[in-house]
């Protein structure tokens, strides 16, 4: 209604919200969590629902039904040449949605509530907390094909700590989305610094991308190396070193 598109618009363009959907997920009733995510072009979808999502515009969209989903399985399977009625082919619409709602997760989960239960007070700990090896399973935005990797994700502590669990489960989260290598990199970066206010950040992403393996160039293991820093990381050189070569193995 009017009024809905009066309050998604009244939210500060700068600001991504996640909307609470209202009966039958057809409205937008309210505004819930923390106004922290900049909706510039590294966000490309601000605000997730089960059944509908707001855009960077500010515009509430409705999903696709399931049937216009499987309909377009369909569509594909014939556009490649083959016959969607097929036995070995027919079923294979249903697998793909259930594929998806797993493969691509992360636009029902907000980070910012994963990363919200924290724990407060100083225990004299202040150096960097780092998890290695995150598995990153993720899909490239330009070709839908897959990019595996690892991720390794380090803060240093000031007042509030998360359990480490949190931590990968924010990569997760961003991976099971739509991505490029960069902004999934920024964007676990900027969410634990925007979460726990630490004295810094670091991310390091090593993955391969099969949308330049099986075809394309065709290069095989051939991977690309992200980073990003906040905080201490980017101007003590020293700690940011360590890091890196924490990343390492031997």
């Amino acid at each position: 209604g009017v009024g809905d598109d009066d309050a998604l618009r009244g939210v500060d363009h700068a600001l991504a919200a996640r909307v609470v959907a209202g009966p039958g997920d057809q409205r937008a009733d309210g505004l819930h969590g923390l106004l922290a995510r900049r909706a510039d072009h590294r966000f490309k979808v601000a605000v997730v629902g089960k059944s509908s999502l707001v855009d960077l515009t500010g515009r509430l969209r409705r999903r696709p039904s399931r049937e216009q989903a499987l309909e377009a399985v369909r569509t594909l399977i014939a556009y490649a040449g083959d016959d969607p009625d097929r036995p070995g082919v027919v079923d294979t619409p249903e697998r793909v949605l259930d594929a998806y709602a797993e493969w691509f997760e992360g636009y029902d989960v907000d980070p910012a509530e994963v990363l919200a239960r924290t724990f407060q007070g100083r225990t004299g700990y202040d150096h960097l907390v780092m998890l290695r090896d995150i598995e990153v399973e993720s899909h490239c935005e330009h070709h839908m094909a897959p990019f595996l990797g690892k991720a390794y994700v380090a803060y240093v502590p000031t007042n509030r700590v998360v359990g480490i669990s949190k931590l990968a489960r924010v990569v997760e989260i961003f991976a099971r989305r739509f991505q490029n290598q960069e902004t999934l990199t920024l964007q676990i970066a900027e969410a634990i610094q925007g979460a726990l206010n630490p004295a810094g950040v670091g991310v390091l992403i090593d993955a391969e991308h099969q949308c330049m393996t099986t075809r394309g160039l065709r290069h095989k293991h051939v991977s690309t190396i992200t980073t990003q820093f906040t905080g201490v990381f980017k101007t003590d050189k020293a700690l940011q070193e360590r890091f890196l070569r924490f990343t390492q193995r031997g």
